[in-house]
């Protein structure tokens, strides 16, 4: 169930002057980790249960969502219907969200000329960035305010900009692959196809059912997770600024190319292959067992595990680790990340290692990625990129429907914060 704007106001006429939670020193110092300052309506992360898209979990979207023909996996259009309305779609509302994101999905020449001159030297994230920026040309938000739209009609030319933010994305990501690891061909989009089996395409990988599949799934579970992460937190704040969102995403796109936010699965991945160069595919527990200490006394972590909020395994993993039960049950990655799911979580607890020692979504879908043939690491967060604008983009509408101020919060040095104490003692 969305609020009414109305209803928003009135939660604000009831409760603005209240305190809505404590703020203590560690917090400020520590990256502000679980400071209670940001409103983001798609989506909350509960440290039990995992992510809930407007109330609904990973389970229940994956039943109430709307399908492919043929398919067992949910539809993103069907996700980013229920991010933007609160409501399942029906079957029919779904396939024409994908005729409309097909429809917008052509890129400028320029656009296409700015990916197709970057060398394939660059990283693909810088690509993915340059060319979501230089969408900002065809901004509807950009001219609508340079000629003095009304405050109150903000959110229509950003819906417009946010569709077509989405539908673009495919082409992007899809020429960039091309570029840097193929022969610079692409095809093009078929007016019939729903969004993951066009990006599939794309990526030459559309004849692979199961990949398209995979996309599907991928795309959905990695739509939205709170407001507080980097990306989704730098696309909110940049886009308060009044910036169109493309250049809101394209912010949120270089946050996410950050080693610590988009670079997790790949880390795994690179975990998992050390780990099999030195134990063999058909590895003991007990080998498996002395390379995670290994890890540890090394002073390393082991990648995939523990969340800064969640306290049981991330659905998203059982998500991903059910389909590969699925489709790839004798995978020898498959396997090894299995033996790794029932043995870690008990050496971390050992270790005195995580507050929560199991697995989180990147634990798994490296593996997953590999398996199908899409092994170019460099280019797994262009994916993560792709499905994170659903969440993004489902929010900075939202915020120019309620009137959204700038975000401006209070910042105070360390000295300000020693004297602030000092007084009080």
């Amino acid at each position: 169930m969305v609020l009414t704007i109305q209803q928003v106001k009135a939660i604000r006429s009831q409760h603005g002057n209240k305190a809505f939670g404590q703020v203590i020193v560690d917090q400020v110092y520590g990256g502000m980790r679980g400071l209670p300052a940001l409103l983001w309506d798609g989506s909350v992360l509960d440290a039990e249960e995992g992510i809930r898209f407007r109330g609904k979990t990973i389970p229940e979207c994956q039943q109430l969502l709307p399908k492919a023909a043929g398919g067992s996996e949910p539809l993103p259009e069907g996700l980013f219907w229920l991010l933007l309305t609160g409501e399942v779609p029906t079957n029919e509302q779904v396939k024409a969200l994908s005729a409309e994101w097909a429809a917008r999905a052509g890129l400028p020449k320029f656009v296409e000329d700015l990916i197709d001159r970057c060398p394939n030297t660059l990283h693909p994230m810088t690509q993915f960035s340059i060319a979501v920026n230089a969408l900002n040309h065809d901004s509807a938000f950009a001219k609508a305010y340079q000629n003095g739209i009304s405050k109150k009609e903000y959110w229509g030319p950003v819906f417009e900009d946010a569709m077509d933010l989405i539908a673009k994305l495919p082409n992007i990501a899809g020429r960039i692959y091309r570029n840097v690891y193929g022969d610079g061909k692409v095809p093009a989009i078929d007016l019939n196809k729903d969004y993951s089996h066009n990006l599939s395409t794309l990526l030459g990988f559309g004849d692979n059912e199961g990949f398209v599949e995979l996309m599907r799934l991928y795309l959905t579970i990695h739509s939205d997770h709170e407001g507080g992460n980097v990306s989704a937190h730098t696309g909110k704040l940049v886009g308060s600024a009044l910036s169109d969102p493309f250049l809101a995403y394209g912010a949120a796109l270089n946050g996410l190319a950050g080693p610590l936010h988009g670079l997790a699965n790949q880390e795994v991945l690179v975990w998992l292959m050390r780990m099999r160069s030195k134990v063999g595919e058909n590895a003991s527990d007990e080998q498996i067992k002395e390379y995670i200490w290994s890890t540890l006394k090394g002073g390393q972590v082991v990648p995939g595990y523990g969340h800064a909020v969640l306290r049981k395994t991330d659905p998203r993993y059982t998500a991903q680790r059910e389909f590969a039960q699925k489709h790839l049950p004798n995978d020898p990655l498959f396997k090894l990340v299995g033996q790794v799911y029932d043995i870690a979580p008990g050496i971390l607890l050992e270790a005195g290692k995580a507050k929560n020692p199991w697995p989180n979504v990147d634990a798994h879908s490296g593996v997953l990625l590999t398996h199908y043939g899409l092994k170019e690491m460099n280019f797994y967060t262009v994916l993560f990129g792709v499905s994170r604008a659903f969440g993004v983009a489902a929010q900075l509408i939202w915020d120019r429907a309620l009137g959204a101020p700038l975000e401006r919060p209070k910042s105070y040095s360390s000295e300000a914060i020693k004297k602030m104490f000092a007084n009080r003692s």
